[in-house]
């Protein structure tokens, strides 16, 4: 049983005032058109850090967002501000703001689907918001089924239509991540639930890899094999996307017996699993740019702000930051944030104002929740550039 630490580390990361929920989810920062203006936050201080320069911690503000929510899952923001999040066990798709009241931000729920089945790390996980949602009104969601996991596109209150079906289904490991690309394509994330990890390097196989398709579901022009949505392959579970100005692609990988990994994506590309974990030397394998040891890791969003690349840690309970160069090489060490201080991590995106949205996956089995759990989190940072209050 992982045991949720409640010690606070004094400077480290300064509390906000906790806002309460009323009645009643990744791509990189958006477009201004499809971002839409930022909610009217508080900007809290931040504090300096205990060690100074040299510590692995860095120094963030933290506001609580919202509160007793069950297992958030994806995060996605729509052209008003607004975020979409979803519950994995409940099926809901929640509305997080842009409207406040005296008590914080306004969350309410927008529908519960009925088609995903619950069970496992599966149910109802990504959402991506079409990057022309101003006229297609579009939101696109992955979730699993008695069979298969699958992605549906759907207009909000409307019923999902399936757009790719027949992703390996498991207990523990279905990916489920989201994201449309700054090609406007759609990049969705699968896990390989194999005992022997026999999908993840096999071509045939959508499991274990990252997709690339059109938004009508078909595979996307460009892609490593014609007629194909493998983009790339080797993947133990990936949970979280991100992409830079620049255009490269980041993405988490969990699960793994060993390490938890941050990756530089690259077109066609095999990642290792299950022949290597974490770390390898093997020059048909493409090594991480950054492992942890699995217990500190086991990370799941991903998020990036300039040159910063951000990943939300389940088994770690804390964001690690690692700062990289034009060319997606690690920069300097991993910094971390909120380290055992709200227990497992889990949905990770840039906010349209500059900050981070965090999740806690506190309400799921292997994990003990605290009063306020499930909760989202906005962060601010103070130092290094990105996400200044």
């Amino acid at each position: 049983m992982i045991q949720r630490s409640r010690r606070f580390r004094a400077g480290a990361v300064t509390l906000g005032a906790v806002l309460a929920l009323t009645t009643a989810c990744s791509f990189g920062p958006p477009d201004p058109d499809v971002a839409g203006e930022p909610p009217n936050l508080p900007a809290p201080s931040a504090s300096t850090g205990p060690d100074g320069g040299g510590s692995s911690e860095a120094t963030a503000a933290a506001t609580v967002l919202a509160k007793d929510l069950e297992v958030p899952w994806g995060l996605a923001f729509l052209p008003d501000g607004a975020a979409l999040v979803t519950e994995r066990d409940t099926a809901r798709i929640l509305r997080v703001g842009p409207e406040s009241d005296a008590e914080g931000l306004k969350v309410t729920e927008v529908q519960r689907l009925t088609e995903p089945e619950p069970g496992g790390d599966g149910g109802l996980l990504g959402i991506a918001v079409s990057p022309k949602y101003a006229t297609d009104a579009t939101v696109f969601v992955y979730y699993s089924t008695a069979k298969d996991n699958r992605v549906a596109k759907l207009k909000l209150e409307g019923k999902p239509q399936p757009i790719l079906t027949g992703i390996p289904l498991s207990a523990n490991d279905n990916g489920g991540q989201l994201a449309f690309g700054p090609d406007g394509m759609l990049y969705v994330t699968t896990g390989d639930g194999s005992p022997t990890g026999n999908q993840a390097p096999n071509p045939k196989s959508l499991g274990g890899k990252i997709l690339r398709i059109t938004p009508a579901g078909k595979p996307a022009p460009g892609n490593p094999i014609k007629n194909s949505p493998v983009w790339s392959s080797g993947h133990r579970n990936v949970l979280g996307i991100a992409w830079d100005s620049a255009k490269k692609m980041y993405a988490s990988e969990s699960d793994q017996k060993k390490a938890g990994e941050l990756n530089v994506i690259q077109k066609g590309k095999n990642y290792g699993w299950p022949r290597a974990d974490g770390e390898s030397s093997d020059a048909k394998l493409t090594a991480p740019m950054v492992s942890w040891p699995i217990a500190d890791s086991s990370c799941a969003g991903v998020a990036v702000l300039e040159s910063m690349v951000a990943t939300a840690c389940l088994l770690g309970q804390r964001v690690w930051m690692v700062d990289v160069t034009g060319n997606g090489t690690l920069l300097g060490q991993p910094r971390s944030v909120l380290a055992g201080e709200y227990g497992r991590l889990r949905g990770l995106i840039a906010a349209p104002d500059g900050s981070l949205w965090v999740t806690t996956s506190n309400r799921e089995e292997g994990a003990e929740p605290g009063p306020d759990d499930d909760q989202i989190i906005r962060l601010v940072f103070s130092d290094g550039g990105a996400g200044r209050s």
